[in-house]
């Protein structure tokens, strides 16, 4: 079955050059021109990915990005910017967005990027051994699920397999180089900051006091551990 896409960008030359490679790719394609459009069609329908400008009419992609996540909406977002707009990448990141492409871009590699949101989204897996188990979290690698005790705590797409990744090798320091290019797939020419909101994420929500972190751990000069 074909998977939707839902396209979001008020430039109508965007959105038929979008439109037209991800139909060629055998995409459904929903398009629309604003925010509050965009959480209509979110509210009624089902999407698999949502390519989302960050500069649109009356509510911007941060702030659509953000209500999806605070409705429990989680469905994979690329977040597009505009060239050389650091803190909109940011921004974009830090309220959720799963990947960003900055115009202009490559249609070619946006469609490389969406397949491979989709890829690690719809990745099997096998779970022999029940839930990994660190500290007083269980993660379900198989439902995209981590529990603190008996109380489920949401993530986004990345952020749970950013704590995947670390989690299946505690103790081990893993340099940001290195997930950048196994957690997204690309090389951000090393944009580390990527890497670093979503860990700024990961202990908000898992850490008492995510100021002075005991689960993760910044190891100077490598990057990441979490301890076991």
């Amino acid at each position: 079955m074909s998977k939707s896409i839902l396209i979001v960008d008020d430039e109508l030359s965007i959105t038929t050059l979008i439109d037209h490679h991800l139909s060629e790719e055998g995409f459904n394609t929903t398009v629309v021109h604003d925010g509050q459009s965009a959480l209509e069609q979110l509210h009624h329908h089902t999407y698999e990915l949502v390519v989302l400008d960050l500069m649109l009419p009356e509510m911007d992609g941060v702030d659509v990005c953000q209500q999806m996540r605070d409705q429990q909406n989680y469905t994979p977002v690329i977040m597009l910017t505009a060239k050389g707009e650091e803190e909109d990448k940011i921004a974009g990141l830090n309220v959720g967005a799963d990947d960003y492409m900055t115009k202009p871009f490559s249609p070619k590699e946006l469609i490389a990027r969406i397949h491979a949101v989709l890829r690690r989204f719809e990745t099997p897996t096998t779970n022999q051994n029940g839930p990994i188990r660190i500290h007083d979290f269980s993660i379900y690698e198989d439902y995209y699920e981590v529990y603190k005790q008996d109380e489920l705590v949401n993530f986004t797409q990345k952020e749970f397999e950013l704590l995947l990744y670390l989690a299946k090798q505690p103790g081990k320091p893993v340099s940001r180089d290195v997930l950048l290019k196994d957690i997204w797939d690309f090389e951000y020419m090393g944009d580390t900051r990527m890497v670093d909101v979503h860990i700024s994420h990961l202990r908000e929500k898992l850490e008492d006091n995510p100021k002075k972190p005991s689960l993760i751990k910044t190891v100077r000069g490598v990057g990441y551990k979490i301890e076991g």
